[in-house]
């Protein structure tokens, strides 16, 4: 009974089997869109692959992609020869790339572009890096085939323009596996002996595929960090590659780059031939101007009557000598009465002058201080006199003086109304002269008091 039930492996297993040596399965053509890409570190790429409808799962190891000329994106479009297998871990099937390209576009353009776009952002185009190529340079390297027409080109166009530089062509590979090395050595070694003006990198034309090299990373990179100024001359005109972005300077093809190198021994000699005629027409102006000039000077009342000149001059120095000693004298008057002035305002600045002032300003102040002292005294003394004779006055005293007495309670409380008072209570009468001990025998009313 137990021997119908399969384990997921063994059935995992049959199902890869089966699909394994499905011929269609096999060899398998497919068209889609990429999603959820990954570039592992280890080189591997994870994709998706839809449509419409549906998607499967991907993978395209790093022996199949290492070569590939572009870089997959998320929702490029791709044409892919692979084979369908079952992963067994999760019991899923999946594509096994063996083959990419774009679908719509070449592979080699798209990857074109991706690294144009890649250098750019880096900032590899941008002006502000490019050297500037020598006027005159002495020693030119060369960097092509050496077997090719641009060599020959590039050569016999510098000897009929420019002679006297010298040339060192520096053999590489242009086209093939082995290229993209052998140009960026060749770049390096140039730089390494630093003994070139100029370096003209380049080759004659031909497909894209046959001028690839001069699209590879490392040959940009290599042009771009050259210490030595490059000249780009890669096929014709109409062809454009990366090492023309990167290069100091572009040609349109390898005899336009020798021309940009070296200058026409034809237009120097023009140039210099024109030249001395400017500078013999400038030569003879100024002879002229200074012939013109001297005449002049001939002619001047100087050479003419030097001794009445001379004496003329004696006179105005004789003028010029008393303006000077006039201004001495007045210039000496002036720094005198200054001198005085100063040594007044110093001697009046004296210690003992300061000392004798201060004494006299110390007893003007105490003066002054003893008749303000006085006057207040006695205007306080004046006031006190006055405010005795209110006092007196009201003094209650004086007021008994005057046949008036002041009744006291028991406990010794003044007296101001009968109702403080009870008959026969005993009370103390003070007079001017001593007191009086009495008793109170009737009490009588004011009956009109309080009306």
């Amino acid at each position: 009974m137990n021997d119908k039930y399969l384990t997921v492996t063994a059935l995992t297993r049959y199902m890869k089997r089966k699909m394994d040596t499905d011929p269609h399965l096999r060899n398998l053509w497919l068209r889609g869109e990429i999603s959820n890409f990954k570039h592992h570190s280890r080189g591997h790429m994870y994709m998706t692959i839809k449509d419409d409808q549906s998607k499967i799962q991907s993978v395209m190891f790093a022996g199949n992609n290492r070569n590939m000329k572009f870089r997959p994106e998320n929702g490029m479009n791709v044409l892919i020869k692979g084979e369908i297998s079952v992963y067994e871990a999760y019991g899923q099937y999946q594509l096994y790339i063996q083959q990419m390209e774009p679908d719509g576009i070449g592979a080699l353009y798209l990857a074109f572009e991706q690294l144009k776009e890649k250098l750019h952002k880096e900032g590899l185009f941008d002006p502000i890096h490019k050297k500037q190529i020598p006027e005159f340079p002495e020693h030119i390297g060369v960097i092509t085939s050496p077997t090719g027409a641009a060599v020959r080109d590039i050569i016999t166009t510098i000897k009929r323009r420019y002679p006297i530089v010298s040339i060192t062509v520096i053999p590489v590979l242009v086209q093939g596996p082995q290229a993209t090395v052998s140009i960026q050595e060749a770049i390096d070694t140039a730089n390494s002996k630093g003994n070139f003006d100029t370096l003209i990198v380049g080759r004659g034309g031909g497909s894209i595929e046959e001028l690839w090299s001069f699209n590879e990373e490392a040959v940009a990179r290599a042009i771009f960090n050259s210490k030595i100024p490059i000249i780009s001359a890669v096929g014709h005109e109409t062809d454009i590659t990366i090492s023309d972005y990167t290069a100091d300077l572009r040609a349109p093809t390898p005899t336009g780059a020798a021309e940009l190198a070296v200058p026409s021994q034809t237009e120097l000699t023009d140039r210099i031939t024109v030249m001395r005629r400017t500078l013999t027409r400038d030569i003879n102006r100024e002879i002229v101007s200074s012939k013109n000039y001297f005449a002049r000077l001939l002619q001047s009342y100087a050479f003419r009557y030097p001794e009445q000149l001379l004496k003329q001059k004696e006179q105005e120095l004789d003028s010029y000598m008393e303006q000077l000693q006039r201004g001495f004298v007045q210039n000496r008057k002036q720094n005198e009465a200054a001198f005085t002035h100063l040594f007044r305002r110093l001697a009046s600045q004296h210690p003992a002058k300061q000392l004798e002032q201060a004494k006299s300003n110390l007893n003007n102040a105490l003066k002054q201080q003893n008749n303000s002292m006085s006057q207040i005294l006695e205007k306080k003394s004046v006031n006190l006199a006055n405010n005795m004779d209110k006092l007196t006055l009201v003094n209650p005293l004086e007021i008994m003086k005057r046949g008036f007495a002041l009744p006291y309670t028991s406990d010794g409380k003044i007296i101001k109304s009968v109702k403080k008072v009870k008959q026969n209570e005993s009370i103390t009468v003070n007079l001017s002269d001593g007191n009086l001990s009495c008793q109170v025998l009737t009490i009588e009313e004011d009956p009109t008091n309080g009306k």
